[in-house]
Formats: structure tokens, C-alpha cells, sequence
């Protein structure tokens, strides 16, 4: 009996999603929960499983169309395949035909051979996100690794047994290759896009930066890390630290969590004063930004937070995350500093009313001065922070009274962290 296997409605608020990459193609065989196809919505990416197993006999939907929720986009069983056109769901939309069921495995390249050229020389290569993470740690070129995969797929074995067997490449090999390419938007990148524009032109932005002391927290941090971890099951990195002692000081100036609204006549009307504190952690992704929010924030341990901020992360960057996880963050927070720069000057979430950027952490010679007056120079963890704000909402009292209690917090940091 055939199954179809319909666009996936992905939140209460999502009614169409764009089909970014199939995992399989027709004539393959697909287990229940394999994954099968990956979409784009406003609001996240993620893959979509099969639903059920069986022969994929028909897709008919092809690779970058945008489809109503609900759309059959393929089949699962029924006739096989036949050789013509894949249908699409926009009129006039060409479609690639479905490809012929892959040869046996047996017949497949080794996996860690490399060849004099790229083994996908002029094809698209497939592999997950996580394997295009290890070659890129590992400045690796996957066009020269032989998927063993379906449809040529690169899988996470066969780059690991590339790795053991050849080591890693040479940074030139992992560089871009784009150069006098026109590269069209993303559906991600398009609504990036899209957002910044929005913020500038609804939020007066301005930025205050100050520069904290985090000697404490990383002579506490390399001390515990070890045993936190064994404890937790998490590594314990600088943002549960500065995640807490915001939430902490977001309770104490509730302005810097609230939210400019509009009135029935489009006017200025109101502020909003959230209840919770529903913290966005802004992660990078090889294909864009997102924002998964740790949901009311001021009731997790800390430890909690740090389980949290970890499993969004990684479920971000395995599209794995549910629309509701990337939406209704009332305050968000950016590591920039993990690129190794200063400090940004980011751009408001909107409709928050507030952003923290996180700058790089750097050892620096600084001067201290007792409580006598005496001056001493001192190597010390040195961080910025800069914080972006809405001047509708904010003044600048505000939120520098905010960034002091921050500061004054982090540099003194006496809590528990379990």
C-alpha cells in the first residue's frame, strides 16, 4: 500500500516549508525514522524522517520548491519509479528525474580512497552537517573522500576512516572555493536578511561596552571543569557563567527583558514586562544563524543551564530542533568572541528590546589598586561585553546601571555550580 510523505506542518505558526536537500532518492530503500529530506521554514531547519520503511518510488517535489504544509512531496512503495520527469509543486517549476537505484554496495569505492582529482569533480556533494563540521576542523576537502552512503553519500565513518588513514589536509584544502561564483539566498539567508533590515529600521539601536575581570570565573572553571563534567554529563565552557549571572541581573532590571508594542493604531503604544526571562543563545551554523531559547531561564540550576545551552546547540547544528526551541526568546545573548574578535555591535532580536554580545576572552596587564591605594600590575582574563539596546524602551541609565550589576556579578562570582 503506498504511503505518502506530505510536507510536515513544523509549529502552529509555519504554513509553508522549502524542501533544501533530499537524503534519498527514488528507487531507494528507506527505513522507518531514517531520515529522508531536509527543509527550510522561517524558523528552522531540520531533517524529516521517513515514516514509515519501504522502496521511495516517486518524489514529487524537487530541491528548492516551497510548498504548502500538508503537500505530498513524495511516495513511499506502490509502483517503482519510471524514468520521466519528478513532478513539482509550483506550474512551469522544472524538476530532475529521479535517479536509478544505486549499485550495490559492493560495487562502491573504498571510502577513504582519495583519487588524483575529486571524487564528486562537478557534482553536489551529500553528507550531514556533522560530518561537514569534521572536515572542516580537520581541513579536510570532501571532494576527495568516496561516500559510501547512499547515492554517494558521505557518511561520519567514512570521514573518520579518512582521517585515521591520511590525517588532516592542509588549510588551503578546506578553503572556499567560490570565487566568480553568483551564489542565489538560502531560504535561511533570505530571512536573515530580511530581519536585520526589520530591527535597524524599527529599533533606535545603541551599543555601551565594558570590559570585565573574568580571572575569578576561569581560575574557578579550570579548577572544576573536570569534575563538573563527570558529574553533569556537560563540559562546563564561560557561558552557563555569564547565561546565570544574566538571568540574575535581567530579574533586577526587568526593563532590559521587556518589549516595545505596538497600539491599534501602529503608534508606540506599550511596554511589555515578560513574566519569564526566555534567554536566546545564538549559534553559528555553516549555513546561517539561529536563535534557540532556553524557556524561562530563571528556574534552571545551573548546571541546568549549561545542559540546556548545550543540547540546543548541538540540535541546531543537526537541524534537529523543534520551531517552537527558535522562537519567543525575550533577551539574547551572541558569542561573537569565539571568532576571536574585541567585541560587536550586535543587532536586537526583535521584538526584544535588548542583546548581549560576548567578546573574545584575553589575558591583559592591568592595574589594580588595593584598598590602601596601591597600584600593582597584574595579568588578568579580561572580556567585553557590549550591549545593544532599543532607545525606546531603554535609556542609557538603564542600561548602564544593567551592565554594572553584570559586571559586579561576574567579576565577584560566589555561586555554586553543582
Amino acid at each position: 500500500m503506498p504511503t505518502d510523505v506530505v510536507m510536515p506542518q513544523m509549529g502552529e505558526s509555519i504554513v509553508e516549508g522549502t524542501i533544501t536537500k533530499w537524503l534519498k532518492k527514488a528507487g531507494d530503500t528507506v527505513e522507518k525514522d531514517e531520515p529522508l529530506f531536509e527543509i527550510s521554514t522561517d524558523k528552522v531547519d531540520a531533517e524529516i524522517p521517513s515514516p514509515v520503511a519501504g522502496i521511495l518510488s516517486e518524489i514529487k517535489v524537487a530541491e528548492g520548491a516551497t510548498v504548502g504544509v500538508n503537500t505530498v512531496v513524495a511516495v513511499i512503495g506502490g509502483a517503482a519509479p519510471f524514468a520521466g520527469p519528478a513532478k513539482t509543486a509550483k506550474a512551469g517549476q522544472a524538476a530532475p528525474a529521479p535517479a536509478a537505484v544505486s549499485a550495490p554496495a559492493a560495487n562502491a569505492a573504498p571510502a577513504s580512497a582519495v583519487l588524483a582529482g575529486p571524487v564528486n569533480a562537478g557534482e553536489r556533494l551529500r553528507s550531514s552537517p556533522l560530518v561537514r563540521r569534521i572536515a572542516k576542523d580537520n581541513n579536510l576537502d570532501l571532494g576527495l573522500i568516496a561516500g559510501t552512503g547512499s547515492d554517494g553519500r558521505i557518511t561520519k565513518e567514512d570521514v573518520l576512516r579518512h582521517l585515521s588513514e591520511h590525517g588532516p589536509g592542509s588549510a588551503a584544502a578546506a578553503g572556499p572555493k567560490l570565487s566568480g561564483e553568483l551564489a542565489p539566498l538560502s531560504r535561511m539567508r533570505a530571512i536573515i536578511a530580511q530581519r536585520m533590515v526589520e530591527s535597524l529600521a524599527i529599533s533606535p539601536h545603541v551599543h555601551t561596552v565594558y570590559k570585565v575581570d573574568m580571572t575569578r570565573i576561569a581560575r574557578l572553571r579550570e579548577r572544576e571543569k573536570g569534575r563538573f563534567e563527570q558529574k553533569n554529563g556537560v563540559k562546563l565552557t564561560y557561558m552557563p557563567f555569564i547565561a546565570k549571572a544574566v538571568v540574575e541581573t535581567l530579574r533586577k532590571f526587568p526593563i532590559v527583558n521587556a518589549a516595545m508594542e505596538k497600539g491599534p493604531d501602529g503608534s508606540n503604544g506599550s511596554i511589555r514586562y515578560h513574566e519569564h526571562i526566555h534567554l536566546g543563545i545564538a549559534v553559528a551554523l555553516e549555513w546561517g544563524l539561529i536563535v534557540p531559547v532556553v524557556k524561562e531561564a530563571e528556574e534552571q540550576s545551573f548546571p541546568g543551564l549549561a545542559r540546556a545551552i548545550a543540547d540546543l546547540a548541538e540540535r541546531a547544528r543537526t537541524k534537529k530542533l523543534k520551531p517552537e526551541e527558535a522562537s519567543g526568546s525575550t533577551f539574547t545573548l551572541t558569542n561573537s568572541g569565539i571568532f576571536g574578535d574585541e567585541f560587536g555591535t550586535p543587532i536586537i532580536n526583535q521584538p526584544e528590546s535588548a542583546i548581549l554580545a560576548i567578546g573574545g576572552l584575553k589575558k591583559e596587564a592591568v592595574v589594580l589598586t588595593d584598598a590602601e591605594g596601591n597600584d600593582t600590575i597584574a595579568i588578568r582574563s579580561m572580556q567585553h561585553f557590549c550591549l545593544g539596546f532599543d532607545h525606546r524602551t531603554i535609556d542609557g541609565a538603564d542600561a548602564g546601571r544593567f551592565m554594572g550589576e553584570l559586571k559586579k556579578t561576574l567579576e565577584g562570582w560566589d555561586k555554586e555550580i553543582g
